[in-house]
């Protein structure tokens, strides 16, 4: 069983930066690990529905972005460590919200450079998500 655990959340001021950090452990029945799986965030504030946020391809060389966060938020991935990262900058109160990594095993007619899942039912594990507060 794929486990997903997140971690980096928390208070931070208007224009700050913060990272989190979403490590798998775990293989899937198939045996399938990490490397195998393209990552993605998403996030949802209170009383509004969930969003994309970014995703990252199997190398993490492909990524995908909501246009609210292109040029705030960048996306990676460490494979040896089998952690994918959202670091995120300038952030805004509108960023407030619980963010969730999830993974997506790679299927065999998709191409190993897409940057996935960019919506919640595309992903096959899903984490507990941790909070992220912006302050005005």
């Amino acid at each position: 069983q794929v486990q997903l655990v997140e971690s980096g959340g928390g208070l931070v001021q208007a224009g700050g930066s913060l990272t989190l950090s979403c490590t798998t452990s775990g293989r899937t029945t198939s045996g399938r690990t990490f490397n195998n799986y393209a990552m993605g965030w998403f996030r949802q504030a209170l009383g509004k529905e969930r969003e994309f946020v970014a995703a990252c391809s199997l190398s993490g060389y492909n990524k995908y972005y909501v246009d609210s966060v292109k040029g705030r938020f960048t996306i990676s991935r460490d494979n040896a460590k089998n952690t994918v990262y959202l670091q995120m900058n300038s952030l805004k109160p509108e960023d407030t919200a619980v963010y969730t990594c999830a993974a997506r095993a790679r299927r065999s007619n998709e191409p190993l450079y897409y940057a996935g899942p960019r919506r919640w039912e595309e992903a096959d594990y899903w984490g507990q998500g941790t909070q992220v507060t912006v302050s005005s």
